[in-house]
């Protein structure tokens, strides 16, 4: 038994295995590098980089190949046996040793913000105030309940649980709080609703003359605009058929148990722990041309009971709540000199955002020391030879 852990611990520290790690690294950032092009950067993401297992096509032929996602954790376990559990512990080997540590706090960085990062954006016109973000590629189904008082009360469900409502059974979802259970069938990632003419049959169902006609991808992944079908049950056993699709200007309206549901396919939001107003908006054009130079948005950020004003711009963004929000783009690109322009910030929320600054910085000092190490030694040799 011992020898056989010793060859495991062997193998997963060894330098053979991180050099082959590292070769098929670099293989899969060609291939994605190339599939982005026909597929774009967020399919290419998903499929080499997100992955554990990636299904090449080769000619006629479809390989296997570890996935980006495997490859990194591998690579991470080869660095701490490798690197500080089998590494020859003294002073010679100290900065070897802090550099790892570096490199894996790196690494560890990246999983974390794989794993619990959450990216977004909020647009806002001079004037405009807003607490939530919105995901620039999750689509999630939501319920509004009417309240008494006015308001509305919101059901989310999740994005991930939509998009696995595909065929006719799909998935039913049965909140305790709403008088009826919600099936939803037939998820669409890219698709049109169309009206049903007599000329032609279809293979969905069709709901008050219309039906969903699912749409080849689009490369640029925020522009696909998913659709599904959706039966309400009601608990007296009551159903109740309609279509919801991402591309309306309104939610679907249903008189359900006496109230007037709505039913609503939207980007993702969430809340931000504070509110940010546009104050003004700012765009210099390069000289000659319809080209912005430099862009930027002073904004007045409100939490609780106080306020206060920040500029941001292509560089420095505003980092506050554990939330980072860039100046992305603006809009519309069509404007007419004096026409209402609208800033777009880009909002990252990522528990590791300091992180790979920190582990720059434990490298760095590995380095550091190590080749100071390095230079003294080399020196005291010189001075002994003369």
């Amino acid at each position: 038994m011992k020898g056989i852990l010793k060859g495991i611990l062997d193998f997963f520290s060894s330098l053979g295995l991180s050099s082959a790690l590292l070769i098929l690294l670099a293989l899969l950032t060609y291939l994605g590098t190339i599939d982005q092009v026909d597929h774009g950067l967020f399919e290419a993401q998903k499929k080499y980089f997100e992955s554990m297992v990636v299904w090449q096509q080769v000619g006629p032929l479809v390989v296997p190949l570890p996935g980006a996602y495997l490859v990194m954790v591998l690579l991470c376990v080869n660095l701490v046996l490798g690197g500080l559990v089998r590494i020859r512990k003294g002073w010679a080997t100290v900065g070897v040793i802090v550099t790892h540590c570096g490199i894996i706090l790196m690494m560890i960085a990246g999983l974390v913000k794989f794993k619990y990062c959450k990216e977004g954006h909020v647009t806002l016109y001079e004037g405009q105030a807003k607490s939530e973000f919105e995901s620039y590629y999750d689509w999630e189904l939501v319920v509004l309940e009417p309240t008494e008082r006015g308001t509305v009360i919101e059901h989310p469900i999740e994005p991930t649980a939509v998009e696995h409502s595909k065929g006719d059974k799909g998935r039913t979802f049965d909140d305790p709080t709403l008088p009826f259970a919600l099936q939803v069938t037939h998820y669409m990632r890219n698709c049109q609703m169309m009206p049903k003419g007599p000329m032609f049959s279809v293979d969905v169902p069709v709901v008050d003359g219309a039906f969903l006609r699912e749409m080849p991808l689009e490369k640029e992944t925020e522009q696909n605009v998913p659709g599904v079908y959706v039966t309400a049950i009601g608990r007296d056993g009551s159903r109740t058929d309609g279509i919801v699709w991402g591309g309306s200007n309104a939610p679907l309206r249903a008189n359900l148990a006496g109230k007037a549901f709505g039913l609503d396919l939207r980007r993702q939001k969430f809340p931000m722990p504070f509110e940010v107003r546009l104050d003004k908006f700012t765009k210099e054009d390069h000289p000659r041309m319809a080209m912005a130079k430099v862009f930027s948005s002073d904004v007045t950020v409100r939490e609780s009971n106080s306020t206060r004003a920040v500029k941001i711009s292509m560089n420095e963004p505003l980092r506050d709540k554990g939330l980072v929000l860039y100046q992305a783009s603006w809009g519309p690109s069509n404007a007419r000199p004096g026409e209402r322009l609208f800033s777009t910030l880009a909002v990252v929320s990522n528990p590791s955002d300091q992180w790979p600054l920190w582990s720059c910085l434990v490298i760095a000092v590995g380095l550091l020391t190590h080749f100071t190490r390095k230079l003294v030694r080399h020196v005291r040799l010189e001075g002994k030879k003369s």
